[in-house]
């Protein structure tokens, strides 16, 4: 039988996994919006265990819409990732300098 706990532990995991690959890298855009997907999934994750346990569903209703925004962040946030490769052929955090101003 799964309890509340198993299902915290499992998205600690996830969002401590987000997070690292927030910090740690930094030089890949695709590697970054996966990250931040991950955070939100453990974040979501905690919505859908404690309406559960606590018999609501007004969590798992905000689940559904931050899935929403996080697709339509994702289709945005790849669009902006295409259209600057076409621009400057890279898709390094270093490189992309050249878009101040």
């Amino acid at each position: 039988m799964l309890t509340l706990a198993h299902y915290l532990v499992l998205a600690s995991v996830l969002f401590a996994i987000g997070v690292m690959g927030i910090f740690l890298n930094r030089k890949n855009l695709i590697v970054l919006l996966m990250a931040i997907e991950l955070v939100l999934l453990a974040v979501n994750l905690n919505f859908v265990a404690f309406s559960h346990y606590l018999g609501d569903l007004g969590g798992q209703v905000f689940v559904f819409f931050i899935l929403t925004v996080a697709a339509a962040e994702a289709a945005i946030g790849l669009a902006i990732l295409v259209a600057l490769f076409r621009n400057v052929d890279t898709i390094h955090v270093d490189d992309l300098d050249a878009l101040k101003g």
